[in-house]
């Protein structure tokens, strides 16, 4: 089917209400929720909407790294993190690089930020919500080195799986500019000449990123003058 409102109408269905974030938020549930609709022809009496209780609270709206709230319950898409990681193609705008730091895949900062999610007990008593084991703390260099076939089985039945392998590295790449780890100069150099323009530009950047997190210092520029002058 095409794609259709949930948040308004779980609204509508008394389910929760569309937060200041614009997701939808439970009393018992908190932000953590996954919707999904079923069509009828029934007649089925309908349920009372359900109020909105996010009061003076500001929390997701400060949460946010790229600002992409311009006002509350109102998102600009084209600042979310989520939105740049996963739905974005070719390279992410150089302002909001820096800010994604080690996110490589969707965000959810806005959504970890509100109070409600302190009743989330079912949301946090369920394993379906914790992440596999070969995934809990991944290393990046062993990420940027994924080819393909690995790529695929690796995230086989996850929505990663959905973005492709270039999106993936070109957002590890970002997250290994963000490290300040120099560990991965190599692993990110591997990637300089990639046939994926935006998997290449991240490289680039990733790299002077690195680079301007450990600037050399002066006894290492003038070894490298020398270098040059003997070449």
């Amino acid at each position: 089917t095409a794609p259709v409102m949930e948040k308004p109408l779980g609204q509508l269905a008394g389910i929760g209400w569309q937060g200041k974030h614009t997701n939808l938020v439970s009393r018992t549930h908190g932000s953590w929720l996954f919707l999904g609709a079923i069509y009828t022809t029934l007649d089925l009496t309908a349920d009372q909407p359900h109020a909105d209780r996010c009061g003076s609270c500001t929390a997701c709206q400060t949460a946010c790294p790229t600002q992409a709230f311009p006002a509350p319950y109102q998102l600009d898409a084209r600042r979310c993190i989520s939105y740049l990681t996963i739905e974005h193609k070719g390279p992410i705008p150089h302002e909001f690089r820096a800010a994604l730091g080690n996110r490589i895949y969707g965000c959810d900062d806005c959504l970890a930020a509100c109070p409600w999610n302190s009743f989330a007990v079912a949301a946090q008593a369920n394993r379906a919500f914790l992440p596999r084991a070969e995934l809990t703390a991944p290393k990046l260099a062993e990420l940027l080195a994924l080819d393909d076939a690995t790529f695929r089985k690796v995230f086989s039945g996850s929505p990663i799986k959905r973005i492709g392998l270039d999106r993936w590295v070109r957002n590890c790449l970002y997250a290994a500019g963000n490290s300040g780890d120099l560990a991965l100069v190599a692993p990110v150099a591997e990637l300089l000449g990639d046939a994926d323009s935006a998997v290449a530009d991240a490289a680039h950047w990733a790299m002077l990123r690195l680079k301007q997190h450990h600037p050399p210092t002066p006894s290492s520029e003038e070894e490298g003058e020398k270098n040059h002058t003997y070449r």
